[in-house]
Protein backbone atom coordinates (compact mmCIF):
# COMPACT_ATOMS: atom_id res chain seq x y z
CA UNK A 1 0.00 0.00 0.00
CA UNK A 2 2.88 2.22 0.95
CA UNK A 3 4.63 1.63 -2.07
CA UNK A 4 1.66 2.39 -3.95
CA UNK A 5 1.01 5.61 -2.58
CA UNK A 6 4.45 6.98 -3.18
CA UNK A 7 4.12 5.58 -6.68
CA UNK A 8 0.93 7.77 -7.69
CA UNK A 9 2.72 10.59 -4.87
CA UNK A 10 5.68 10.32 -7.81
CA UNK A 11 3.65 10.58 -10.55
CA UNK A 12 1.74 13.22 -9.44
CA UNK A 13 4.89 15.37 -8.91
CA UNK A 14 6.29 14.11 -12.02
CA UNK A 15 2.32 15.29 -14.15
CA UNK A 16 2.26 18.83 -12.36
CA UNK A 17 6.32 19.52 -13.33
CA UNK A 18 5.15 18.62 -17.00
CA UNK A 19 2.28 20.65 -16.65
CA UNK A 20 3.36 23.43 -15.38
CA UNK A 21 5.60 24.47 -17.67
CA UNK A 22 2.89 27.19 -19.32
CA UNK A 23 2.52 28.18 -15.06
CA UNK A 24 6.16 29.11 -14.92
CA UNK A 25 5.81 31.07 -18.26
CA UNK A 26 2.44 32.85 -16.92
CA UNK A 27 4.42 34.11 -13.32
CA UNK A 28 8.04 35.17 -15.12
CA UNK A 29 5.78 36.68 -17.14
CA UNK A 30 3.63 38.61 -14.19
CA UNK A 31 6.66 39.19 -12.59
CA UNK A 32 9.02 40.46 -15.02
CA UNK A 33 8.48 44.07 -14.55
CA UNK A 34 9.08 44.14 -10.64
CA UNK A 35 11.97 44.96 -8.16
CA UNK A 36 13.71 41.91 -7.24
CA UNK A 37 12.37 41.89 -3.61
CA UNK A 38 8.66 42.46 -4.99
CA UNK A 39 9.44 40.17 -7.77
CA UNK A 40 10.17 37.46 -4.67
CA UNK A 41 7.29 38.48 -2.62
CA UNK A 42 4.53 38.16 -6.30
CA UNK A 43 6.27 34.65 -6.74
CA UNK A 44 5.75 33.51 -3.04
CA UNK A 45 1.86 34.61 -3.07
CA UNK A 46 0.92 34.08 -6.68
CA UNK A 47 1.76 31.11 -6.43
CA UNK A 48 0.97 29.58 -3.29
CA UNK A 49 -2.70 31.78 -3.82
CA UNK A 50 -2.86 29.47 -7.19
CA UNK A 51 -1.69 25.93 -5.44
CA UNK A 52 -4.61 26.16 -2.92
CA UNK A 53 -7.35 27.35 -6.12
CA UNK A 54 -5.57 24.59 -7.78
CA UNK A 55 -6.09 21.89 -4.96
CA UNK A 56 -9.62 23.21 -4.37
CA UNK A 57 -10.23 22.92 -8.65
CA UNK A 58 -9.06 19.34 -8.17
CA UNK A 59 -12.01 18.26 -5.75
CA UNK A 60 -14.83 19.89 -7.58
CA UNK A 61 -12.55 18.97 -11.06
CA UNK A 62 -15.31 16.46 -12.66
CA UNK A 63 -17.95 18.26 -12.24
CA UNK A 64 -16.46 21.23 -13.59
CA UNK A 65 -15.09 19.87 -16.82
CA UNK A 66 -18.17 18.63 -17.44
CA UNK A 67 -20.18 22.01 -17.97
CA UNK A 68 -20.02 23.11 -21.18
CA UNK A 69 -18.17 26.27 -22.42
CA UNK A 70 -16.15 26.49 -19.01
CA UNK A 71 -13.33 25.14 -21.12
CA UNK A 72 -14.43 28.12 -23.96
CA UNK A 73 -14.68 31.04 -21.32
CA UNK A 74 -11.50 30.26 -19.65
CA UNK A 75 -10.05 30.30 -22.98
CA UNK A 76 -11.04 33.44 -24.09
CA UNK A 77 -9.98 34.44 -20.97
CA UNK A 78 -6.46 32.80 -21.12
CA UNK A 79 -5.90 35.02 -24.55
CA UNK A 80 -6.89 38.27 -22.89
CA UNK A 81 -3.66 37.36 -20.08
CA UNK A 82 -1.33 36.65 -23.23
CA UNK A 83 -2.52 40.15 -24.61
CA UNK A 84 -2.42 41.67 -21.42
CA UNK A 85 0.72 40.60 -20.47
CA UNK A 86 2.28 41.60 -24.20
CA UNK A 87 0.99 44.96 -23.54
CA UNK A 88 1.90 45.55 -20.17
CA UNK A 89 5.82 44.36 -21.08
CA UNK A 90 5.66 47.05 -23.91
CA UNK A 91 4.97 50.13 -21.41
CA UNK A 92 7.31 52.31 -19.13
CA UNK A 93 6.43 51.14 -15.69
CA UNK A 94 5.44 54.46 -13.74
CA UNK A 95 3.08 52.38 -11.25
CA UNK A 96 3.00 52.25 -7.53
CA UNK A 97 5.15 49.19 -6.79
CA UNK A 98 2.24 48.25 -4.75
CA UNK A 99 -0.29 48.48 -7.39
CA UNK A 100 1.81 46.61 -9.71
CA UNK A 101 2.78 43.80 -7.06
CA UNK A 102 -0.96 43.26 -6.57
CA UNK A 103 -1.39 42.31 -10.28
CA UNK A 104 1.42 40.10 -10.43
CA UNK A 105 -0.18 38.63 -7.86
CA UNK A 106 -3.66 38.64 -9.25
CA UNK A 107 -2.79 37.39 -12.92
CA UNK A 108 -0.80 34.57 -11.62
CA UNK A 109 -3.62 33.25 -9.50
CA UNK A 110 -5.89 33.73 -12.58
CA UNK A 111 -4.09 32.61 -15.24
CA UNK A 112 -3.06 29.56 -12.89
CA UNK A 113 -6.65 29.04 -12.29
CA UNK A 114 -7.52 29.06 -15.82
CA UNK A 115 -5.06 26.81 -16.94
CA UNK A 116 -5.65 24.22 -14.34
CA UNK A 117 -8.73 23.60 -15.75
CA UNK A 118 -7.03 21.66 -18.51
CA UNK A 119 -4.70 19.55 -16.53
CA UNK A 120 -5.85 18.98 -13.14
CA UNK A 121 -8.34 16.14 -14.28
CA UNK A 122 -5.20 14.57 -15.36
CA UNK A 123 -4.06 15.00 -11.58
CA UNK A 124 -7.06 13.80 -10.20
CA UNK A 125 -7.20 10.66 -12.05
CA UNK A 126 -3.93 9.53 -10.92
CA UNK A 127 -4.95 10.57 -7.25
CA UNK A 128 -7.83 8.03 -7.83
CA UNK A 129 -10.04 10.41 -6.09
CA UNK A 130 -7.42 11.06 -2.97
CA UNK A 131 -7.75 14.50 -2.14
CA UNK A 132 -5.00 14.91 0.27
CA UNK A 133 -2.49 12.45 -2.21
CA UNK A 134 -3.20 15.08 -4.97
CA UNK A 135 -2.89 18.12 -2.25
CA UNK A 136 0.59 16.73 -1.18
CA UNK A 137 2.03 16.18 -5.04
CA UNK A 138 1.24 19.75 -5.54
CA UNK A 139 2.91 21.47 -2.31
CA UNK A 140 6.12 19.99 -3.46
CA UNK A 141 5.79 21.05 -7.03
CA UNK A 142 5.97 24.60 -5.90
CA UNK A 143 9.62 25.47 -5.50
CA UNK A 144 10.07 23.66 -9.17
CA UNK A 145 7.25 25.75 -10.23
CA UNK A 146 9.25 28.75 -8.60
CA UNK A 147 12.31 27.96 -9.93
CA UNK A 148 11.43 27.70 -13.31
CA UNK A 149 10.23 30.68 -13.40
CA UNK A 150 12.88 32.63 -12.38
CA UNK A 151 15.10 30.83 -14.78
CA UNK A 152 12.31 31.87 -17.38
CA UNK A 153 12.61 35.75 -15.96
CA UNK A 154 16.36 35.61 -16.29
CA UNK A 155 16.54 34.29 -20.24
CA UNK A 156 14.05 36.99 -20.65
CA UNK A 157 16.06 39.93 -19.16
CA UNK A 158 18.50 38.88 -21.99
CA UNK A 159 16.45 37.52 -24.94
CA UNK A 160 13.06 40.19 -25.00
CA UNK A 161 12.26 37.99 -27.73
CA UNK A 162 11.44 35.23 -25.08
CA UNK A 163 8.60 37.84 -24.00
CA UNK A 164 6.86 37.34 -27.46
CA UNK A 165 7.39 33.58 -27.60
CA UNK A 166 5.85 32.99 -23.71
CA UNK A 167 2.96 34.89 -24.48
CA UNK A 168 2.21 32.75 -28.40
CA UNK A 169 2.66 29.52 -25.83
CA UNK A 170 -0.28 31.16 -23.51
CA UNK A 171 -2.36 32.27 -26.38
CA UNK A 172 -1.73 28.40 -28.21
CA UNK A 173 -2.83 27.14 -24.97
CA UNK A 174 -5.89 29.04 -24.63
CA UNK A 175 -6.50 27.62 -28.66
CA UNK A 176 -6.62 24.24 -27.10
CA UNK A 177 -8.63 24.62 -25.01
CA UNK A 178 -11.26 25.99 -26.69
CA UNK A 179 -11.09 23.21 -29.33
CA UNK A 180 -10.71 20.44 -25.74
CA UNK A 181 -14.44 21.68 -24.99
CA UNK A 182 -17.38 19.60 -25.63
CA UNK A 183 -18.81 22.29 -28.03
CA UNK A 184 -15.40 23.12 -29.15
CA UNK A 185 -14.77 18.59 -30.21
CA UNK A 186 -18.36 19.15 -31.57
CA UNK A 187 -17.23 22.54 -34.24
CA UNK A 188 -14.13 20.30 -34.75
CA UNK A 189 -16.63 16.70 -35.78
CA UNK A 190 -18.62 19.37 -37.82
CA UNK A 191 -15.73 21.07 -39.80
CA UNK A 192 -12.35 18.99 -40.34
CA UNK A 193 -10.35 17.16 -37.67
CA UNK A 194 -7.68 19.57 -38.63
CA UNK A 195 -9.48 22.13 -36.80
CA UNK A 196 -8.60 20.84 -33.59
CA UNK A 197 -4.90 22.28 -35.14
CA UNK A 198 -5.76 24.93 -37.33
CA UNK A 199 -7.64 27.11 -34.18
CA UNK A 200 -4.88 27.27 -31.26
CA UNK A 201 -2.53 28.76 -34.27
CA UNK A 202 -5.14 31.15 -35.26
CA UNK A 203 -5.20 32.63 -31.83
CA UNK A 204 -1.08 33.14 -32.23
CA UNK A 205 -1.80 34.65 -35.38
CA UNK A 206 -4.34 36.76 -33.80
CA UNK A 207 -2.46 37.32 -30.66
CA UNK A 208 0.19 38.59 -32.94
CA UNK A 209 -1.52 40.92 -35.03
CA UNK A 210 -3.45 42.80 -31.58
CA UNK A 211 0.48 42.88 -30.32
CA UNK A 212 1.87 44.88 -32.75
CA UNK A 213 -1.29 46.74 -33.72
CA UNK A 214 -0.97 47.51 -29.32
CA UNK A 215 2.89 48.30 -29.77
CA UNK A 216 2.13 50.87 -33.03
CA UNK A 217 -0.90 52.57 -30.65
CA UNK A 218 1.74 52.55 -27.88
CA UNK A 219 4.32 54.40 -29.37
CA UNK A 220 2.74 57.07 -30.91
CA UNK A 221 1.00 57.97 -27.73
CA UNK A 222 4.59 58.02 -26.37
CA UNK A 223 5.42 60.44 -29.17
Amino acid sequence: MDIEFLSKLLSIILLDIVLSGDNAVVIALATRKLQPQQRKKAILFGTAGAIILRIVLTVVAVQILVIPFVKIIGGLLLFYIAWDLLKSNGEESDIKSGSTLMAAIRTIIVADFVMSLDNVLAIAGVADGHVGLAAIGLIISIPIIIFGSQLIIKLMDKFPLLVWIGALLIAYTAGTMIVSDKYGEKLVDWTFPAMSHIIPIAFCVLLIIIGLWTKKLQTRNVH
